[in-house]
């Protein structure tokens, strides 16, 4: 990483225009300026690709692109202080300094390890300050290059520390003569002030964790108070030290996800937040956990006992709602990679070998070789891609390859339900609950000798997975002899829930629950007419309610479920359930995108950029695309695109559209039965939510009102 940034590779008082694209473009010609593109077009792509995934600006006036990308061999850092400033996203307005991250393609992750400590920097006042007030390219490098850990050009110490008032490369500064202490020159913590230790982490676990825990480091320094922060974030995580738990008068959370391994903090004082909270306020957090810290006999703590070496992911400021809905969504995550995967690789074993393949597949597998190939026509495979044996073996590959992946998805919702509410020793038994459900075994309920339980599917999955975790959970509370807490984790608790769980399962809830999973199926194969159109418009107003929360969550995995088995039907009721999600979802970025066309006026010039990346998303089913809209005029918003998804969802369910692939939107074109009704039902919704979102946005605001924004 020698070398991550030269003077070469900066430029201060850059004036590119008022585009972000005009930027990255501008930033990518200085790479290639300085000799470290080896396709300048291609880093621009990339950069652009990267960003049409959602805005990289930051709060503080700030701008990170960055990319992965086949246009450089070697770790770059390219840097712009611009004037004027660009909008780049951020809900604060314009970025005034901009770095261009660019990693080798096939490299490690160089470039999230660049990203992770960009972001730690600049959270802090002083380096930004710095970097505005550089009056070289040479202060700028040594600037980045110390927080980045990079060497800097040695420069000789004073003879009696740094001259008063000077900046520190990268860090705090010394006080001037009259001043207050600084960060920098905080009293110091004594023995009488109590430690502390936090964890942060958000969903991407890029820029916002290490963000947060550089604002808590610097708000504690203020505070005169020692503090310990582990980022679990996607550059890696380093387990807070045992004795540094211990130590600490308080905890504080700031996360937006579980939190891993929680256990360790039971007992102590908690403060808890998203992750977004000690960007913006982290005086007050750690004001709130020394408070706790002083006074622990009113505080809310980490529940569960340390020396079980186990408890949930939540504590006692958490409401039954929060946590319902945080135990399904670990569950729902998790499951997501599964059905993805295992449904994409059925779709495409399709598309490849034909329908047909699903009879034939394991005999074709086993018979022949990638160098003996079969014969397409002995087996049946009369649809084939181009008639061709190596289509129709490699189509067999691939459905075995999916259908494993989709034999573990209940599992694993079910074993990460276990582990949001019982951490690690819940994941076993929850599996082991999962696998009950999805009858991995294959036991037959029927025939002469019917065993006593039947496949319980989705419900199944959620109900055992809560089941396992809360038995885990209590049993990780019990106090244990001193030589058997070591045991508890990794044999007590997950064989004593399994066979607990499992029994009661078995014995008690199977049959009723295999009886509802019945009603339910019977009911969705009698559908037809008004009643499978009802059925779409509500899956529709649920995808575009929340466009990515728990509501939309739920209307896909209700859908996504059914496709395993369904995906060998021709006209399985739940493959037109999940077309219905699928055009519902597409819906919101694409109208809203659209919108922006229509009448751009009525859009400020963010939300045009973002409707930009909006057909994009739209087309690859991510719905989340649209949250910047909802987020910044939800009252006008959500109530346009939710009648849009509802006439798409209505729609495809009235003209039959099916499709077998769990996700990739336009993209799994191939996989789609009634391709007419697919796009006629998409373009009415897409219409309609375009035209109410223009209409919503029109009463008392002109464009002109909003075009100077």
């Amino acid at each position: 990483m020698t070398d991550l940034i030269t003077t070469d590779l900066v430029r201060l008082g850059a004036d590119w225009g008022p585009d972000k694209h005009d930027v990255i473009r501008a930033l990518a010609g200085v790479v290639g300026d300085a000799g470290r593109a080896t396709s300048v077009d291609q880093l621009v792509e990339d950069a652009f690709a990267r960003e049409a995934t959602s805005a990289t600006g930051l709060p503080g006036g700030i701008a990170i692109p960055h990319c992965r990308t086949t246009g450089v061999d070697q770790p770059t850092l390219a840097f712009a202080r611009l004037e004027p400033p660009v909008e780049f996203g951020a809900k604060d307005g314009p970025a005034d300094l901009a770095f261009l991250i660019a990693a080798p393609a096939g490299g490690d992750a160089d470039h999230l390890t660049i990203l992770t400590k960009l972001a730690r920097a600049l959270v802090k006042p002083a380096f930004t300050d710095a970097l505005r007030a550089a009056g070289s390219d040479e202060e700028v490098v040594d600037l980045v290059a110390h927080e980045l850990g990079e060497p800097a050009p040695a420069k000789p110490a004073p003879a009696s520390g740094a001259p008063s008032g000077a900046a520190v490369p990268g860090g705090g500064e010394t006080t001037a003569p009259g001043q207050a202490a600084t960060a920098a020159t905080a009293v110091p913590a004594t023995t009488a002030t109590p430690s502390l230790v936090a964890v942060t982490a958000c969903p991407t676990g890029i820029a916002h964790t290490y963000m947060a825990a550089e604002a808590l480091e610097a708000a504690a320094e203020r505070a005169g108070v020692q503090i310990e922060v582990e980022t679990q974030g996607s550059a890696g995580s380093t387990p807070l030290a045992p004795a540094a738990i211990a130590a600490a008068g308080a905890v504080i959370f700031a996360v937006d996800v579980g939190v891993r391994d929680r256990a360790r903090f039971a007992g102590k004082p908690m403060v808890s937040s998203g992750v977004k909270r000690p960007i913006d306020d982290a005086d007050a957090m750690i004001a709130e956990a020394l408070r706790y810290a002083a006074d622990p006999s009113g505080a809310p703590r980490v529940e569960g006992d340390a020396s079980a070496a186990t408890t949930g992911d939540h504590g006692a400021g958490e409401t039954w709602g929060g946590r319902a809905r945080r135990v399904l969504m670990t569950g729902v995550s998790y499951m997501i990679p599964f059905v993805a995967a295992g449904g994409l690789l059925i779709a495409l074993s399709f598309l490849l070998g034909g329908y047909e393949i699903v009879g034939p597949y394991g005999d074709l597998a086993v018979s022949n070789t990638i160098f003996d190939l079969p014969d397409p026509a002995a087996y049946g495979l009369d649809h084939a891609l181009f008639g061709s044996g190596l289509m129709a073996y490699l189509g067999a590959l691939f459905f075995i390859i999916g259908k494993t992946a989709f034999a573990l998805f209940i599992p694993a919702f079910a074993g990460y339900i276990a582990y949001a509410i019982a951490d690690r020793p819940g994941i076993a038994p929850g599996f082991v609950l999962g696998g009950l459900a999805a009858n991995l075994f294959g036991v037959s309920t029927s025939g002469d000798n019917p065993v006593a339980f039947p496949a319980t599917g989705f419900l199944g999955a959620i109900v055992g997975g809560v089941l396992a975790g809360v038995i885990a959970h209590w049993l990780a509370q019990r106090k244990v002899p001193t030589w058997a807490r070591g045991l508890m984790p990794v044999l007590v608790i997950p064989l004593v829930t399994s066979v607990v769980a499992g029994l009661i399962m078995i014995v008690v809830l199977g049959k009723p629950i295999n009886w509802l999973m019945t009603q339910l199926t019977d009911g969705l194969n009698s559908m037809s007419g008004s009643s499978a159109v009802i059925l779409g418009v509500i899956l529709g107003l649920m995808m575009a309610f929340d466009m990515g929360g728990p509501l939309n969550k739920v209307a896909y995995s209700f859908a996504a479920v059914g496709v395993g088995g369904a995906a060998l039907a021709s006209d399985a009721p739940e493959l037109r359930i999940m077309a219905a999600v699928m055009l519902a979802g597409m819906v919101p970025p694409i109208a809203l995108a659209l919108a922006t066309v229509v009448r751009p006026g009525l859009f400020n010039a963010p939300e045009r950029e973002n409707g930009k990346a909006g057909w994009l998303l739209g087309a690859s089913f991510i719905t989340e695309g649209a949250i910047p809209f909802a987020a910044a005029d939800p009252i006008r918003v959500i109530p346009a695109i939710m009648a849009g998804s509802a006439v798409t969802g209505g729609l495809s369910m009235a003209m039959d559209v099916a499709v077998r692939a769990p996700h990739g939107g336009i993209f799994v074109l191939f996989a789609v039965d009634g391709k007419l009704g697919y796009f006629i039902a998409l373009a009415a919704g897409v219409l309609v939510g375009a035209a109410l979102v223009v209409l919503l946005k029109s009463f008392g605001k002109s464009d002109a009102d909003v075009a100077t924004v």
